[in-house]
């Protein structure tokens, strides 16, 4: 099992990216639950977003209408769209599957991530 993550990039604040996760089976199991958190140098890991089977979605307040996160079934990819980015948006991005209790954006405990893609946002 290997989720792996692309599309990072550097970006100026208000730019948009489009990061992707290859699911690595997850996305065509019949209850799967995938997120996006992030982690920036001396900070904590926060949960960025999370979707579900039956497309529940959450998100962090911090990018609740600047961010979308997607799953397209048949190529197996877990998409995060990210519009308006802010400085405080700098970090490394992992996508992670298959949390053993509930299915959110602050989900903290996943079994399964990738190895991540950084995000950077310049003024």
């Amino acid at each position: 099992v290997q989720m792996v993550e692309s599309g990072g990039g550097s970006v100026q604040s208000g730019a948009s990216l489009n990061i992707s996760c290859d699911a690595s089976g997850f996305a065509q199991s019949q209850a799967y639950c995938l997120g996006w958190y992030r982690q920036a140098p001396g900070k904590e890991r926060e949960g960025v977003a999370a979707i579900n089977f039956d497309g529940r979605i959450s998100y962090a307040d911090s990018v609740k209408g600047r961010f979308a996160i997607s799953v397209d079934v048949s190529e197996d990819k877990l998409y995060l769209q990210m519009n308006d980015l802010k400085l405080e948006d700098t970090a490394m991005y992992y996508c992670a599957a298959d949390p053993p209790l509930s299915c959110d954006a602050d989900t903290e405990v996943w079994n399964y991530w990738g190895q991540g893609t950084q995000v950077t946002v310049s003024s």
